[in-house]
Parts: C-alpha cells; sequence; structure tokens
C-alpha cells in the first residue's frame, strides 16, 4: 500500500504514522525527519534547509521532490510519505515520477484538528535532543521536570515549537499546504479525513478501520 498522511504540524502525523508502519509493514517517509538528519549532518541540503525550517516557512520545493523522489525510489513495497507533499507543486511532481515509475498513490489521510489545539500541543512539547524522545509539559511529562526518562539528557523545546514559530507554521499550512487536499481531490482520489481532535489512541482506531476497508478495495 502506498499512502500520503496529510494535515497541519501537530496533528500527530508522525505518531500515526510510525503506527501504520508497525501493523502494516510500510516504510515510513518523512520529509521532516530526513531533513533534520541531513541537518544534523551537516550536509549541503541540510544547511540550505536549516533557515527555511527554524522560521517555519517551507524549504523550496526544488530541495524537497528531489530528496523525496530518491526516497520513494529506495523504498522497496509500500510505503507512508509525511509531511510531503507540502504544496501543489509538489504534488503534481510526485504524481508524475509515480506515473514514470508505474506506480500510483492508494490512499490519502487527511488528519483534521483546529489550531488552537494545535498550538497548545506544539507550543508545549519538549524532546531530548540525544535519543529524541517526545514529551508534553501537561499531557506527557517526563518523571523529572525537564529531563529525559531515557538518557537524563535536558529536554529542549525546538525553534519550530516555539509560538511565533507555531503561528508562522500553522498560516504557512493554510495558505500552501491546505491545498493540496484540494489538488488530490481534483484529481479524483478519495479523501479519508480523520478528526485528530480525539485521543491519539481513538485516532488509530478511526485511521485502521479506514484502511482496512482500504485494504479490501485494493486486494
Amino acid at each position: 500500500m502506498r499512502l500520503i498522511l496529510l494535515g497541519p504540524p501537530g496533528a500527530g502525523k508522525g505518531t500515526q504514522c510510525k503506527r501504520i508502519v508497525a501493523k502494516y509493514g510500510m516504510a515510513h517517509l518523512s520529509s521532516g525527519d530526513i531533513l533534520r538528519a541531513e541537518r544534523a549532518a551537516g550536509t549541503e541540503l541540510g544547511i540550505k534547509a536549516q533557515g527555511y525550517m527554524d522560521s517555519g516557512g517551507l524549504v523550496p520545493d526544488d530541495v524537497i521532490i528531489d530528496m523525496m523522489t530518491g526516497a520513494i525510489k529506495k523504498a522497496a513495497g509500500g510505503y507512508v510519505l509525511d509531511g510531503f507533499p507540502r504544496t501543489v507543486v509538489q504534488g503534481e511532481e510526485l504524481d508524475k515520477a509515480l506515473v514514470a515509475a508505474g506506480e500510483s498513490i492508494e490512499g490519502i489521510v487527511n488528519l483534521v484538528v483546529d489550531d488552537k489545539i494545535i498550538a497548545g500541543r506544539l507550543t508545549g512539547r519538549r524532546s531530548c535532543p540525544r535519543c529524541g524522545a517526545v514529551y508534553h509539559v501537561a499531557n506527557l511529562k517526563p518523571k523529572v521536570e525537564g529531563i529525559c526518562d531515557k538518557d537524563g539528557e535536558k529536554l529542549m523545546q525546538r525553534e519550530d515549537d516555539k509560538p511565533e514559530v507555531v503561528a508562522n507554521r500553522l498560516k504557512t499550512y493554510h495558505e500552501q499546504t491546505a491545498a493540496v487536499v484540494g489538488y488530490y481531490e481534483s484529481t479524483g482520489k478519495a479523501i479519508i479525513n480523520i478528526d485528530a481532535g480525539q485521543s491519539v489512541d481513538d485516532v488509530t482506531v478511526s485511521v485502521f478501520s479506514e484502511l482496512e476497508a482500504l485494504c479490501s478495495q485494493v486486494e
């Protein structure tokens, strides 16, 4: 199965992708994770992308398209795309690459959630710079305030989770990324809308229910 998971920043795409991957044995292709890895490694791509990521803006289409189409070619079997495509241009280029490879996207899951909920989730998020574990100041507290349970590292707030950046990320999403849903609707693709304001587990139940129905149609 080849899937796209859409939704605003903080909707829970990463968490749901990991659960989809675990259940269906697919590759998780996260544009954000790949970009952060490039940045940590100090590659040319990472340096180029850093300024855009820290300000909450979108990395240029050409950079993302080349990176993600390359990752798709390396993925064996099914995959779920997380954070890509983020613009209509990226969606169009992805479709061209898939057609050339004789493939197509079989399902588009769209996580829908209110901006106020998103802002609370993101600005309260804290992460471990060493192991990547994620916590929340209200909903997922570590055993010791400000310290990672796994390795004792001091937790940090990512630059793109600061209030002013979150506001810009949401503005960018509504101006550019939300149009991707409309693009896929215009191509005749069925959009699976999921209420992501529910608890994480309830969202997963909803997603799995829809994907089971999709699997039966694909087969």
